[in-house]
């Protein structure tokens, strides 16, 4: 790629970065003037920091189309034509495994939860998401029912959340949000693609996505079933503090002094993602030295950029959303405005998540522009924004997370029976994409400050907030799928020939 390729691939997606995160620094500037005043010093280290979450997103996304992408399309095709059923399980499992150890947004949720370790929960989570790519995988090789498969597992996920200790239960959900964050979802979903690729039926642009969904559940799963045997009591969380300074000096050095923490940790997440290319390149020769060192280049590229947006959203945006959320909850009778100010803040935020970029591309190329991404922005911040008011909503009122996970997830599970299949696919992979860095680091902040500023249960009342954003996503997206199946009744009436698929994905939005 030439220089002047490069510089022009960057600006657009500088572009697309100021784009999205503008609207949650206007609001959050718009909160610091009217409502919750911030000294100069809060609000420069906010700025510095939605600066390097622009410079970092627009790095991100172009390392994502030059490695993560073709990588995992690669290692999909390879796979789909691998006879032995064995080799592709334990491939999906390593994969899986490897992924979201390296998934920086685990990081963060493991340093939050009280009483185990972060080594084992790290390691719960990886073996369920491992197990549970290698279930999508066969399910894609074998065209097994999505539906069907999700109704299964999250039955099974909420009966045995019944069993667990309630302090427990929103941090086992929450981990299915965060384990499909920057880093998985690139990977996971071109795996999907190149898999499904290979085949030359109808189902295989359905069956491509699907990948995410049931990775989020194993998860899940995995950690209530830690959770039989850990016992969290007496959870003790410290608010992130606002950083003091004085000088325009002090804002740099704020972030220089956590930037080498930042370079060590993504270099270590991505270390094994590396491996596993050099490995994958020297086995198959699958690309040519100029492909190769493309791929070698968007690592780089993948590299810098999560450095620059890791450090933003921790140094800058953290510490203002717990510094938000306490000051508003404590504001008397002025705390209900905490539900429709999160609204607005999941609606914008949505459009600063790195991989929802990625998810939303991906669902415009496989439905070759039926499903535009514009459109599957509007509806997932629609959903989004539903979700972090009851959030808010169970912050100040406590209302337990069974009482809106479980009617949420049967009329998710419900709908997937009435929607054309590949908006069930793309349903509950928006789930798990829509809950990253952005949900981690600033909802999920905003949250426990406005928790503790009205004395609730951090564990069982703050936590939850990535699982809601997870699940909202999933009715949105299908309600959009049966709006279009309705359509395309109408348009069936008119022109009986043309084929179900082009008339769910063509006809349907088009009309």
């Amino acid at each position: 790629m030439k220089v002047v390729d490069v510089v022009k691939q960057f600006k657009g997606k500088l572009m697309e970065s100021v784009t999205a995160v503008l609207p949650i620094t206007l609001i959050v500037l718009a909160l610091g003037i009217i409502l919750v005043p911030m000294d100069v010093g809060t609000m420069s280290v906010f700025l510095a920091g939605a600066l390097l979450l622009i410079l970092g997103m627009a790095l991100f996304q172009m390392g994502s189309e030059m490695a993560m992408t073709p990588l995992g399309e690669g290692i999909g095709a390879t796979m789909s034509h691998t006879h032995h059923v064995w080799i592709v399980i334990i491939l999906g499992f390593l994969m899986g495994f490897i992924i979201t150890v390296s998934e920086p947004d685990l990081q963060v949720l493991a340093n939050q939860v009280p009483d185990i370790p972060d080594r084992i929960l790290i390691l719960t989570v990886a073996v369920g998401v491992g197990m549970f790519l290698a279930l999508a995988i066969v399910r894609i090789l074998f065209q097994v029912s999505l539906a069907k498969l999700l109704t299964l597992f999250y039955v099974i996920v909420i009966g045995l959340s019944f069993f667990v200790a309630d302090d427990f239960v929103a941090v086992a959900f929450d981990s299915g949000g965060v384990t499909t964050g920057p880093m998985t979802v690139p990977f996971i979903m071109a795996l999907g693609v190149g898999l499904a690729s290979v085949r030359s039926d109808r189902n295989a642009s359905n069956d491509s996505f699907g990948l995410v969904a049931l990775s989020s559940i194993g998860p899940i799963l995995a950690v209530l079933v830690l959770g039989l045997f850990f016992k969290p009591e007496g959870a003790v969380y410290e608010l992130a503090a606002v950083s003091e300074v004085v000088t325009t000096r002090d804002v740099v050095t704020v972030f220089l002094v956590d930037l080498p923490h930042y370079f060590s940790e993504v270099a270590l997440s991505l270390l094994p993602v590396f491996a596993v290319f050099l490995v994958f390149q020297l086995v198959t020769r699958r690309y040519k030295r100029i492909q190769a060192l493309r791929v070698t280049i968007g690592f780089f590229y993948t590299y810098a950029g999560l450095v620059l947006f890791l450090c933003g959203v921790n140094v800058g945006f953290a510490p203002v959303g717990a510094y938000i959320g306490s000051a508003i909850a404590g504001a008397g009778l002025w705390r209900w405005l905490l539900i429709p100010i999160g609204m607005l803040i999941g609606y914008c935020i949505v459009r600063a998540e790195p991989a929802i970029q990625v998810l939303n591309k991906q669902v415009d190329v496989v439905t070759n522009g039926a499903v535009p991404a514009s459109l599957m922005n509007m509806c997932l911040s629609i959903g989004v924004s539903i979700a972090v008011g009851l959030a808010m909503l169970r912050v100040l009122t406590g209302i337990p997370i069974h009482w809106i996970i479980i009617p949420g997830y049967i009329m998710a599970l419900v709908l997937s029976f009435f929607v054309p299949k590949i908006f069930v696919g793309i349903a509950f992979d928006s789930g798990g994409v829509a809950s990253g860095p952005m949900t981690t680091t600033f909802l999920l902040p905003l949250s426990i400050g406005a928790c503790m500023a009205v004395g609730g249960n951090v564990m069982k009342d703050a936590f939850g907030v990535v699982a809601l954003v997870a699940l909202t996503p999933l009715i949105a997206v299908q309600l959009m799928g049966l709006h279009a199946r309705l359509k395309a009744g109408k348009a069936a009436a008119a022109v009986p020939a043309m084929s179900d698929e082009i008339i769910e994905l063509e006809e349907a939005w088009y009309a």
